[in-house]
């Protein structure tokens, strides 16, 4: 349970951290992209049953 609500926060951080407002649009994906990196890790600890 604990492993779905972080994995469902994680996704609306991703969704939060799209370049989308002018002053972001020089950060590039980078935000996003850690974010991926952080979302896909807690899948695969989910997958793996260490969460």
């Amino acid at each position: 349970m604990l492993g779905a609500i972080l994995l469902i926060i994680l996704i609306l951080l991703l969704v939060g951290a799209l370049p989308v407002w002018p002053y972001s649009r020089q950060w590039g994906y980078v935000p996003s992209g850690i974010l991926a990196l952080i979302s896909l890790l807690v899948v695969l600890l989910l997958l793996l049953g260490v969460l």
